[in-house]
């Protein structure tokens, strides 16, 4: 089972995105059969098993073991992977394309990589599980806060210096057939944290992250 899948076909991601069967692939993190899941999410063991057909089909989960009981053959199944991420290539003619934007500064740019590297990384994860060796990445995540507007600028003006100077310095030129990396670096706001509501009744002032 993989940590995480990228789904790129529409139609898995079509049937992925039904509720009864985001349940169904929730529960099946540990190998279950048809009547075990039809306990959990209410249903008849008929409707899981037409739900699970579906899943199979789309290889968004997988036979583990059959099981004899009786004259009735069991099957125990399991999710591929225990969570799911759906590609941007499921809506292919629709993607956004990072280069119709190419401005640094723009909140769509930043979408249309995100959204590459959600492709690019799940085609990667796929072909290193097939070959049974690990990928190679780095990330890095935290948060800033800047007093001013003026100050994010300035941040974002120096740390896009250090990383062309690190670039330079590492960056292989010479065409001595060593793997091309893509590097991308973000810079966004925090989402504003909901409202709490305290003992007495009133709610919390909300975090501002402007």
């Amino acid at each position: 089972m993989l940590d995480i899948e990228v789904i790129e076909d529409p139609a898995a991601a079509e049937a992925s995105l039904d509720p009864i069967r985001t349940r169904i692939l929730q529960e099946l993190a540990e190998p279950g059969s048809a009547t075990q899941l039809a306990a959990k999410v209410g249903l008849p063991r008929q409707k899981v098993n037409y739900h699970l057909k579906a899943l199979e089909r789309h290889g968004l989960v997988e036979l583990v073991e059959e099981r004899r009981k009786g004259n009735v053959t069991e099957r125990v199944l399991q999710a591929t992977a225990a969570s799911y991420l759906i590609s941007p290539a499921a809506l292919a003619s629709v993607a956004p394309d990072p280069h119709r934007f190419a401005d640094r500064f723009s909140a769509f740019w930043l979408l249309a990589l995100a959204g590459r590297m959600v492709q690019e990384v799940g085609k990667l994860i796929a072909g290193a599980a097939a070959a049974r060796q690990k990928l190679a990445t780095f990330a890095i995540d935290g948060e800033i806060t800047f007093r001013t507007a003026a100050d994010r600028a300035a941040f974002a003006e120096e740390l896009g210096v250090a990383v062309t100077r690190l670039v330079d310095k590492y960056h292989d030129g010479g065409g001595t057939g060593g793997r091309k990396h893509r590097i991308v670096v973000a810079l966004h706001p925090a989402l504003k944290e909901p409202k709490q509501t305290t003992p007495s009744g009133d709610k919390e002032q909300e975090q501002d992250n402007d």
